[in-house]
């Protein structure tokens, strides 16, 4: 670790502990240059994958994204902003838990027909029209009968 004061690579870990919030370690370190003590953070990164589109074009994963077409689908819909926020975490929970570079966007909108289907049926049926471009009255009857 790089001392910020003398620029010296060299440095002893005096102290380390969790921090406060527990997703982070925070660790005192003495520069072996210069003799002066700096506090650094190790955090976990973590990397989405690439959401491959219908065309082949790829994106970085967007969770507002994600957050948008949920909320539009809920708009005006009686679910608690909480259960919504929870539902969001478990998408990206199983996303990360794919440990997949790429994941197929199809697949993301069934994890969100999913989500939604135990959130607001009503909400369900919003989506699914517009996700699988319904044509028809039988479209509409064929999910509702699924539900």
């Amino acid at each position: 670790m790089k001392c910020p004061f003398c620029g010296t690579f060299d440095s002893q870990v005096i102290d380390s502990r969790v921090a406060d919030t527990g997703d982070s370690i925070r660790r005192r370190r003495r520069c072996l240059g210069c003799n002066r003590r700096f506090t650094t953070y190790e955090v976990v990164e973590v990397r989405l994958p690439q959401v491959v589109k219908q065309g082949g074009q790829r994106e970085d994963f967007n969770m507002d994204k994600v957050r948008v077409s949920l909320k539009r689908a809920l708009h005006k819909r009686p679910v608690p902003s909480e259960r919504v926020e929870a539902a969001l975490e478990r998408i990206r929970q199983y996303v990360l838990a794919l440990g997949e570079r790429e994941v197929m966007s199809r697949q993301m909108g069934e994890m969100v027909m999913e989500e939604l289907r135990h959130l607001d049926k009503v909400a369900y049926v919003r989506f699914a029209s517009v996700y699988r471009s319904f044509q028809d009255m039988d479209d509409f009857r064929d999910v509702i009968r699924d539900l």
